[in-house]
């Protein structure tokens, strides 16, 4: 497991369209696998899997996206699972530090706008 938060300033829907673009672009292998969103007194939250094949590691993997939002106040978390072969514990991580990399590159590019 890898995870990455962060407290951003911007539109909740532009970031949440922006993350799915940049997600869905970024791997030849990705794909949505289910979401939610909800709404309650102002305040947003939508929670995004995405999946994809990590070459590295030869097997799928998740990642997971939750962004919460009031106004422009804005807060993302993105958790990365699986890839690894082993029974009982994990031996190689690499695919999903890789996912998880490119989706944090994404959101400081996002966040330089």
């Amino acid at each position: 497991m890898a995870q990455y938060e962060a407290h951003l300033q911007g539109n909740f829907n532009d970031l949440l369209n922006y993350i799915e673009h940049q997600v869905m672009q970024g791997s030849s292998s990705a794909s949505r696998e289910g979401g939610s969103f909800y709404e309650i007194d102002g305040v947003r939250c939508a929670v995004r899997v995405y999946e994809r094949y990590s070459y590295m590691g030869g097997n799928r993997l998740s990642l997971n996206v939750t962004l919460f939002g009031k106004d422009d106040e804005l807060y993302l978390t993105a958790v990365t699972a699986g890839g690894s072969q082993a029974l009982f514990f994990k031996i190689n991580t690499w695919g999903e530090q890789s996912f998880l990399a490119k989706f944090v590159k994404a959101i400081e590019a996002y966040q330089k706008k």
